[in-house]
């Protein structure tokens, strides 16, 4: 293998930078040629790539987004669009493509190799969604992100003496919600995987009330809930002036944390070995501390656990 690819596609996360910027350098080492395709599979269509080269990922390791831009893009799941890729990927000689991102960004990859294109996928995502991999790419950069926010909500909640609601991404999948509540100190989190009673919720506030708390915070995953809805609710109740707040796409940018630098970097190089050692239809996950490859439909089919053990700690912290 000669030339590779490297996009990102879907939302943008914090590492994927670190991510290409280790494709590049680590393919150049091994003498191969690094082209970078922009807006993920909408380049691969539109033919819009470019030779990559030391030069181009100086300086791109802190900086959250991707320098490679991302889109969706419906038509390369069209047979025609598709066909376009293909004709474009065998113009530029590409043998090998990385892909960065989640796990529609999987299924294209996925697409690929079943084409007979070898492509490796990296997890990018603050989502935290791909349960075959402990962490996904920008989970923790985007975890300090709502925390940063928790703690700044918390000052004016308890200046004020309300109940604040803070909404935060992650689609179907609570672990930002879980985790930033954990670490938080919230007293209150809302996440897709369990039912929550209203009642119950309304009463914690109460009891916290009842003891001389000032404030409180209820974290909520956008699966499980609106937040506006959620916060009229709890004031109709409990008649404690409730306010909510929408984090929103604030979450998905910013400086990557060290663990995401690292963890780009190391899967980055990772891809590359994949792609060298002749291996296709492959995704790159983290667990037990350790950088792995596995099969990209393996990966695909591999339901997600939700951590009950840290949910129900949350529960017993908040008391």
């Amino acid at each position: 293998m000669r030339t590779i690819g490297v996009l990102t596609s879907g939302g943008d996360a914090p590492g994927m930078n670190a991510a290409v910027r280790a494709v590049v350098r680590y393919g150049i080492y091994h003498n191969l040629n690094i082209i970078g395709i922009k807006a993920g599979y909408k380049g691969l269509i539109e033919n819009t790539m470019e030779d990559m080269t030391l030069s181009s990922v100086a300086d791109i390791i802190h900086r959250g987004g991707t320098i490679l831009g991302t889109a969706r893009c419906e038509e390369f799941k069209d047979d025609e669009g598709f066909k376009k890729a293909l004709n474009n990927i065998k113009y530029r000689g590409i043998e090998g493509i990385i892909v960065i991102g989640g796990d529609g960004s999987f299924r294209g990859a996925q697409q690929l190799s079943r084409a007979g294109i070898s492509a490796v996928g990296i997890p990018g995502t603050i989502d935290n969604d791909l349960p075959y991999t402990e962490y996904t790419l920008g989970f923790y950069t985007a975890l300090n992100t709502v925390l940063e926010s928790v703690g700044k909500i918390r000052d004016t909640s308890s200046s004020h003496g309300r109940t604040n609601v803070i909404e935060v991404m992650g689609r179907n999948c609570g672990d930002i919600a879980l985790y930033s509540g954990l670490a938080g100190g919230a007293e209150l989190v809302v996440v897709p995987e369990e039912q929550f009673d209203m009642q119950e919720i309304c009463e914690k506030i109460m009891q916290g009330r009842a003891r001389g708390k000032r404030h409180s915070i209820v974290i909520l995953a956008e699966g499980a809930g609106n937040a506006k809805e959620l916060s009229e609710q709890i004031e109709n109740i409990t008649g404690i002036t409730t306010k909510y707040s929408v984090l929103g796409y604030i979450q998905r940018g910013g400086t990557p944390t060290a663990y995401d630098r690292i963890l780009g970097s190391k899967m980055g190089a990772k891809a590359v070995e994949v792609l060298m050692s002749g291996k296709s239809s492959r995704v790159i996950g983290i667990r037990g501390g350790s950088i792995f490859d596995m099969d990209i439909e393996e990966a695909l089919l591999t339901e997600k656990e939700f951590d009950k053990e840290s949910y129900e700690l949350t529960k017993i912290l908040s008391i």
